[in-house]
């Protein structure tokens, strides 16, 4: 069956009784991240958003279309920088034949249709190390990184991004728009202090929403399905809440980014490249500030640093390989991820009862013991989810020579943007590569070389799949690290040290925080510690030098994350 005819698609699931994973996962292994991104001003014209990873031909939304200035290497040259630019400008572009291509992301689908249960889930794929939450924490990180809040016009003048660009930085601009003044449809008339938060026809928290079911929000992509949009609400609810506590503005915005920053250092990147790798590019200078070793992203302004393609176009993309084709969304309810419109995880619409995350099937929370069905991402490797082999209509137009494989829009894209070859980016890491055999390419056409994608995808997989291998991770660390070192308004780089109130301190902490989890807590567990400060070493004023938004004067706005 295909999961995609909507005619045979089961529209909610419920689990049958029985079979334990926990027996069945011992022993497996993988990986997460997530999907990529188009953009889309907080203050554009509001549109529907689309979902999965629609690149080239055919239109659409997520992942669709063209991040501006990611052409750079081919429109502009290897060596220019702006809004993006080359990481290994010496490297050059690998372009094998299309027809590869097509055969191999055709080889990349697994097609396991989508479960009835969770709780069924056998068959290897499933990485035993990784909630499924992470996979859309980076997809919400990834949204965080490439949103771009640059006016329309200033864009229309420079399409190939090179001097009129926001910079990547981890900033929630996705949450906070250009902030209130600028960006006052996201903020409570009442107060504008506090987030704007709708509710659902049943009466429960929702992001706000147009009369078309369309979120007002800072990044329409973060409405794209209900588990993204879920946790964009949690991060609305923890900067209330900070607020609701006798916090400022700046300071409850200061604070929900230094969490979410944390977060990315300390629980998303020990996922997803493993934690001696982060601990070992972690250090202090003689001041005691963080540093960050930066081998091979050294982007040619510090204080604008592009995004690298082998990063945003390549290694990020590995969370095309974690997605499932189904997801527990609360006990006994399992919804497939495309399936019957209305009754998937489709967003832009409001969040369905049927479909409310219980975050205690996405994420470890502290203080709750574990379901025996919880959601894990499946493995880093060179096997997508079915659902990704036919992307739906309403990610990609169904017009004539429309590519609905998210796998071959991948690998036609890395060879259109100048992508390098993986063994040509290992050598010059001074990674030993892997050659192609091991690999599993053996024709021909690809002389002994193969797609950085694919590439970063089977290097984790003969590694294990549990977390990225020495070329994914390396690039993935490094960019996401060093960006945050850049930022001048990192916590990375406050005046005094700083930690959350507790640690160690992970996704399950901040959504307890943000009090968006409470079945089996005490309501004392769920709050925010006296004063409004739940933070360590923080300055006393309200916000830290550099926290002006970036390219503004001093008010409300956060340009994106590039």
């Amino acid at each position: 069956m295909n999961p995609l005819d909507t005619a045979n698609t089961p529209a909610v699931m419920t689990s049958a009784p029985g079979l334990s994973r926990r027996g069945v996962l011992a022993g497996l292994a993988a990986g997460l991240v997530a999907l990529p991104a188009v953009d889309a001003p907080a203050h554009a014209a509001p549109r529907k958003p689309a979902s999965a990873g629609a690149v080239l031909s055919g239109g659409g939304g997520h992942g669709a279309a063209h991040l501006r200035g990611v052409d750079v290497a081919v429109t502009a040259g290897r060596r220019t920088e702006g809004r993006f630019g080359v990481m290994f400008p010496k490297l050059s572009g690998f372009a094998p034949d299309d027809a590869l291509l097509e055969h191999l992301a055709h080889r990349m689908i697994d097609r396991t249709p989508p479960l009835s249960d969770v709780s069924l889930s056998n068959d290897g794929f499933d990485n035993p190390d990784m909630p499924a939450g992470f996979a859309y924490l980076g997809q919400f990180i990834d949204h965080d990184m490439t949103l771009d809040l640059t006016a329309l016009p200033e864009q229309q003048v420079d399409p190939k991004g090179l001097t009129n660009f926001d910079t990547p930085f981890f900033d929630l601009g996705s949450v906070y728009g250009r902030g209130p003044a600028a960006d006052p449809q996201l903020y409570d008339p009442a107060d504008p202090r506090r987030m704007r938060i709708g509710a659902t026809p049943d009466g429960l928290a929702d992001l706000p929403r147009h009369a078309d079911g369309t979120a007002v929000i800072g990044d329409h992509r973060n409405d794209e399905n209900l588990i993204v949009c879920q946790l964009h609400l949690a991060f609305l609810q923890l900067h209330n809440r900070f607020v609701d506590s006798g916090a400022s503005f700046e300071e409850a915005r200061r604070l929900t980014r230094w969490h979410f920053q944390w977060l990315i250092v300390h629980d998303f990147l020990p996922h997803v490249v493993g934690r001696p790798l982060v601990e070992s590019m972690l250090g202090t200078d003689g001041r005691g500030a963080v540093t960050v070793d930066r081998r091979f992203y050294k982007p040619g302004n510090p204080g604008r640093p592009m995004m690298p393609i082998e990063y945003s176009v390549g290694a990020y993309r590995f969370g095309h390989s974690m997605v499932r084709a189904e997801y527990e969304m609360h006990d006994e309810v399992t919804m497939p991820f495309f399936g019957l419109p209305g009754h998937d995880l489709r967003g832009a619409r409001p969040i369905p009862s049927t479909a409310r995350a219980d975050w205690n099937y996405f994420f470890e929370i502290p203080g709750m013991s574990a379901p025996d069905d919880r959601n894990m991402t499946r493995l880093i490797d060179t096997k997508l989810a079915l659902p990704l082999a036919e992307l739906p209509p309403t990610v990609v137009k169904h017009a004539d020579g429309a590519i609905l494989n998210l796998a071959q829009r991948n690998l036609l894209r890395g060879k259109r943007l100048g992508l390098p070859a993986g063994q040509d980016v290992a050598r010059a890491m001074g990674v030993t590569p892997i050659p192609n055999d091991r690999l599993g390419l053996t024709e021909r056409g690809w002389n002994g070389r193969a797609p950085l994608w694919f590439y970063v995808l089977k290097e984790a997989e003969l590694t294990g799949g549990r977390t990225l291998g020495p070329v994914g991770g390396r690039i993935v660390a490094e960019v996401i690290l060093g960006i945050l070192s850049l930022d001048r308004s990192s916590f990375l780089n406050a005046a005094t040290p700083w930690t959350p109130a507790t640690t160690p301190f992970a996704c399950g902490d901040l959504l307890r925080m943000a009090g968006v989890v409470r079945e089996g807590l005490a309501p004392e567990e769920d709050e925010l510690p006296e004063d409004g400060a739940p933070e360590k070493g923080a300055p006393e004023e309200e916000a830290p030098e550099g926290e002006v938004p970036k390219g503004e004067v001093p008010d409300p706005a956060l340009p994106e994350g590039s």
